[in-house]
């Protein structure tokens, strides 16, 4: 069993069946050693969680669970990337985050911190990641909350 494999353990954490991808597009794309990880919602075996407007009829704590609910389907997306071996991931790059929020909302980073905080818990310092934290007006399904990123992974051994 893998270092990042007993991390999951540990934390009693199980990866989601993740769907394919929904629309003409991939779901992962490996460029050298770049992962890029498409867009996540909070979306486990098939069904939307935390569907609404952040800060209206979706809390900003029920937020924070909706990006640790895409960032733990961005570590299936991982997974199968990279054929089950987590151990390849050398770093989380980069983080971007997209809050369905009204416009006079102001906690973005701490709803984003939802994915943020996994990663580091999974991954430990190679899932410190450079963010951004976005409003947005609307996101796909309902969703309040979406997640892409970009990891920087090793050759396979």
């Amino acid at each position: 069993m893998g270092v990042v494999a007993a991390r999951l353990r540990e934390l009693g954490i199980v990866l989601p069946t993740i769907a394919p991808a929904s629309g003409n597009y991939s779901p992962h794309r490996l460029a050298g050693s770049l992962l890029f990880i498409s867009g996540q919602i909070p979306r486990i075996d098939g069904v939307e969680h935390f569907v609404g407007v952040v800060g209206e009829s979706v809390s900003p704590d029920e937020g924070y669970k909706a990006a640790r609910l895409c960032a733990l389907n961005i570590v299936a997306r991982v997974h199968a990337a990279l054929d089950g071996d987590l151990d390849r991931v050398i770093a989380c790059a980069q983080l971007r985050g997209f809050v369905n929020a009204p416009a006079d909302f102001r906690n973005h980073p701490a709803v984003v911190d939802g994915a943020s905080d996994l990663l580091v818990e999974i991954f430990g310092d190679k899932g410190r990641h450079v963010r951004t934290a976005l409003g947005a007006g609307s996101l796909p399904r309902g969703s309040s909350v979406e997640v892409d990123a970009i990891f920087e992974v090793a050759s396979k051994a």
